[in-house]
């Protein structure tokens, strides 16, 4: 049986969502049992390594992002071959964990936010499926990059967990891996932006160019580049991840049945 066999083969026992880890989310559950499925994909020699978890509310496909040792930089993550093996292995819809800073006065370090726009900033990054011989050959709506549905499970979720979830912001996806200025965070703020993350895109377009249902849930990690007092701090940023992936979890948790 081929690799991509094998990842059909698996999705057919009923995982038709995936979960896309951002930093410091590398598994969903700490003690679920892992099927591990190597999908080859057009897009890189070496195959993507999707995780199927058979976590205590149910399986779902499972990828870090940035890698499990968080080896890949923002810039450096082949976004094709992972949403073409996410596709190939049967998944339909994909909650996407990002880390951001924020921006406007209501994005405080440790908000859950549920962004229903965005807009993109990066450059050079393979950002489409058209042109050569994998051509999707269309042109996609793009009116509202993220998945209402989803996100309204997540809502209901949330509000069973009493667990403050921030409905509506729009997300800068900047290229980094440095982080921004004071001068361009005041850009995006007279932009209209709430967030500023650099993984956003072109995940959400990719992910809408192979009709995968796509929702983003943002930690806020740190006030943007002159929101706070001084200079971003390293350690801050990691106290708020760390603080926040418990409740990222949770709320997948309890999402999970009802988009399984």
């Amino acid at each position: 049986m081929s690799q991509t066999a094998k990842g059909k083969a698996a999705s057919a026992m009923g995982a038709r969502v995936a979960v896309i880890g951002g930093s410091g989310l590398y598994r969903l559950e700490q003690h679920a049992t892992v099927e591990y499925f190597p999908i080859l994909t057009p897009f890189c020699a070496e195959p993507v390594q999707l995780a199927l978890e058979h976590t205590s509310a149910g399986r779902a496909w499972f990828i870090p992002r940035h890698g499990v040792e968080h080896t890949l930089a923002p810039h450096e993550i082949n976004y094709r071959a992972n949403l073409w093996a996410l596709h190939e292995a049967g998944v339909q819809r994909v909650i996407a964990i990002n880390t951001v800073g924020g921006i406007t006065e209501q994005m405080l370090p440790g908000t859950l936010v549920l962004p229903d726009q965005l807009i993109d900033y990066t450059w050079g990054r393979e950002h489409t499926f058209n042109g050569g011989p994998q051509a999707t050959d269309r042109h996609v709506d793009f009116t509202w990059p993220y998945d209402g549905a989803i996100g309204a499970v997540l809502q209901q979720s949330a509000h069973m967990l009493d667990l403050p979830l921030h409905k509506g912001a729009v997300y800068a996806c900047t290229q980094g891996p440095r982080l921004e200025s004071a001068a361009e965070i005041r850009k995006l703020l007279r932009d209209g932006c709430d967030i500023v993350g650099m993984t956003g895109m072109p995940e959400a377009a990719l992910a809408r160019e192979l009709g995968l249902r796509y929702a983003c849930l943002a930690l806020v990690v740190n006030p943007a580049a002159g929101m706070g007092e001084g200079e971003i701090s390293a350690e801050q940023m990691r106290q708020h991840l760390h603080a926040g992936i418990g409740s990222i979890r949770a709320l997948l948790l309890a999402a999970l049945p009802q988009l399984a």
